[in-house]
């Protein structure tokens, strides 16, 4: 990998967080913790589990220590205090978010952790193998997983999927939910 690549991953990146900040920025609390069917997630859920699997995957992929402490657990005041990877929709369509404010100083927080450490990354940095297979049992199931496929999980891959394009899903998945509640797309 090289400059170009650290690159272009940066403006992908600080390009879904804005649209992250441009979504939170033209919602409610209400509109986040509203459910409009019962097995259907709030946006509350796609926001709280997006930004903690960010903050963790950013860690596994050798970046700084995971933000999520005891301090911004209790700021947050998450109803269910999980990222919902291992959960059902059934558990997670209660998730709420207790603090807007808090969640996105928290949210910032974590995009900030994530490009300063994009921005800073040696290039050769990229190829490393950080998960070799065989995948366990949770990670095998994974779009990682299919991408590192036999050569093993790099650091790019790890980037690329667990950060920007899981961003990116459940960035979708954000502006089918602010339809539903009454809100406009982010993007033509």
């Amino acid at each position: 990998m090289d400059l170009a690549y650290r690159t272009s991953l940066l403006k992908r990146l600080r390009a879904v967080h804005s649209l992250y900040d441009d979504a939170c920025d033209t919602m409610t609390l209400d509109q986040v913790n509203h459910v409009v069917a019962p097995t259907t997630l709030p946006i509350a859920f796609s926001l709280a589990h997006q930004v903690l699997i960010e903050d963790v995957s950013l860690h596994m992929a050798g970046g700084p220590p995971i933000r999520y402490d005891d301090h911004w657990r209790a700021r947050l005041s998450l109803a269910i205090d999980d990222d919902g990877k291992a959960r059902t929709v059934e558990e997670m369509v209660h998730q709420r978010i207790g603090d807007y404010s808090a969640f996105r100083s928290f949210q910032r927080v974590v995009f900030d952790a994530s490009e300063r450490y994009v921005a800073t990354l040696d290039p050769v940095r990229f190829d490393d193998v950080l998960v070799s297979p065989p995948y366990g049992d949770v990670l095998e199931r994974t779009f990682s997983a299919r991408v590192g496929a036999e050569d093993g999980i790099t650091r790019s891959d790890a980037l690329e999927c667990w950060i920007y394009q899981h961003a990116l899903r459940h960035l979708g998945e954000i502006e089918h939910a602010r339809s539903l509640v009454g809100l406009g797309g982010l993007t033509s």
